[in-house]
C-alpha cells in the first residue's frame, strides 16, 4: 500500500483530539448519548437528519478523529444533525447500552463499529424495525441488517501492507507474533487472517508464534508485548493491531531495550506513533485518513436516510472523488491504506 497523494496533506481540518486511555467504568457509569426528539419522518420532511455513531471506544485519538470528519461533512451537506457517543471501556455490554438509547430517540440512521458483531447483530435488527436506517463504520458485523459498512480498505489491502512492513524490517524471517485487541473484532479477525495468509505465502522462513488480546488497554498490550519477548527470546518482529497495541508493542520494544533486534509494525495512529517511528521501536505505521473515513460515513448515512442508492464509483467530494460501492457485499471503501513513515507522519494532526 504506498503512499498516495489522495492521502498525504488532506487532513486540513482542526482536528482537536485528545490522547485519552480508555478508562474501566461501570456500564452502568456510562455517559448517557445526547438526546432529541428525532425519528425517521424528520428525513422526508425536510427537517435535519439525525445520524447516530456508536464507536467501539469514546475517547481514542483514531474513533475522535472520525468523529471530527464527521462533523465536518455534516456542516457541509447542511441537512444532517450528527450524534456522536461511544463507551469509555471497550466493553460490548456498555455499548449496547448505548446503541438501545438511540434506538429509543429514533434516530434515522444508526451506525455501530460493534465490538462484538454478534451480540450487536439482534439490536440491529431492533432499530430497523423501528424504522431506522442501519450502518456499519470501521468495523462490521456481516451477519447482521446493516444495510451498508464504511470500509477504510479491503481487508487484504490492510492485511498484505502490515504483513509486508514488518517481513521487510525482519530481514523476511523469523519468529514474529500479533498483539490484537477485541478478540471478536471482526476488523481485526479479518486483518490477521490476511496476515497469516501472506505470510504463509510469500515468506516460509517466518514463523507466527503467537496471537493474543488485549481489548483497548494500551498498558495491557506492553505486557502482553513484553511477555511475548520474554516466552519467545528469539522473536524477531511484534505486530499491534490496532491503534492502542500499536503503541503498546512498540513501547514495550523500547522499554526492553531492543530496538534493532526486535521489530515492530502497527495499525496506528499518526501522533502517537510519532516517537516511535523517531527512535526505531516501530518500524512504520499502517493506517488511512480517518477523518476522511469519519466524512465517509456521515455522507453515507445521509444518502440511506434520502432514499439514495450508491453508485458503483461514488464522488463524495474533491477529495474522495471515487469511492468504490460493492453492491454484493454492500461495502464502501475509502481507498487504499497509508504507510506512515518517519517522512509523512508530521504532516497529520492527529
Amino acid at each position: 500500500m504506498p503512499i498516495s497523494q489522495r492521502f498525504v496533506g488532506v487532513i486540513s481540518v482542526a482536528l482537536a483530539v485528545a490522547m485519552v486511555t480508555g478508562g474501566c467504568t461501570k456500564k452502568n457509569d456510562e455517559p448517557a448519548p445526547s438526546t432529541g426528539s428525532g425519528g425517521s419522518s424528520q428525513a422526508a420532511s425536510g427537517e435535519k437528519v439525525k445520524i447516530a455513531f456508536v464507536p467501539k471506544l469514546q475517547g481514542s485519538p483514531y474513533f475522535e478523529a472520525m468523529d471530527t470528519g464527521a462533523k465536518k461533512a455534516a456542516a457541509d451537506l447542511g441537512n444532517v444533525d450528527w450524534l456522536y457517543q461511544g463507551p469509555t471501556s471497550a466493553d460490548a455490554a456498555a455499548q449496547a447500552q448505548i446503541v438501545r438509547s438511540f434506538i429509543q430517540q429514533k434516530v434515522d440512521v444508526l451506525v455501530v463499529a460493534p465490538n462484538d458483531p454478534d451480540s450487536m447483530a439482534p439490536l440491529m435488527k431492533q432499530a430497523q424495525d423501528a424504522g431506522i436506517k442501519v450502518m456499519t463504520a470501521d468495523t462490521d458485523a456481516p451477519n447482521s441488517v446493516r444495510e451498508a459498512f464504511v470500509n477504510q480498505a479491503t481487508a487484504e489491502g490492510i492485511g498484505n501492507k502490515t504483513a509486508e512492513t514488518l517481513m521487510t524490517a525482519m530481514g523476511g524471517k523469523g519468529k514474529w507474533a500479533i498483539v490484537s485487541c477485541g478478540e471478536t473484532a471482526e476488523n481485526l479477525n479479518s486483518w490477521i487472517a490476511a496476515e497469516k495468509a501472506y505470510v504463509s505465502a510469500k515468506y516460509p522462513e517466518a514463523e507466527l508464534v503467537d496471537v493474543v488480546y488485549s481489548g483497548e488497554d494500551q498498558a495491557k498490550g506492553t505486557q502482553m508485548a513484553t511477555d511475548l519477548m520474554s516466552a519467545h527470546p528469539d522473536l524477531k518482529g511484534l505486530l499491534g493491531q490496532c491503534t492502542t497495541s500499536a503503541v503498546g508493542v512498540a513501547q514495550a520494544v523500547k522499554d526492553a531495550g531492543k530496538i534493532g533486534q526486535v521489530y515492530s509494525v502497527g495499525i496506528g495512529t499518526p501522533k502517537s506513533m510519532a516517537p516511535y517511528l523517531a527512535d526505531g521501536s516501530s518500524s512504520g505505521s499502517i493506517l488511512w485518513n480517518v477523518a476522511n473515513l469519519g466524512y465517509l460515513t456521515a455522507w453515507a448515512g445521509q444518502q440511506l436516510a434520502s432514499g439514495k442508492t450508491f453508485e458503483a464509483d461514488n464522488k463524495v467530494n474533491d477529495e474522495m472523488s471515487d469511492v468504490k460501492w460493492n453492491e454484493a457485499s454492500k461495502t464502501l471503501v475509502l481507498g487504499e491504506p497509508l504507510l506512515i513513515t518517519t517522512q509523512n507522519v508530521g504532516q497529520f494532526d492527529y
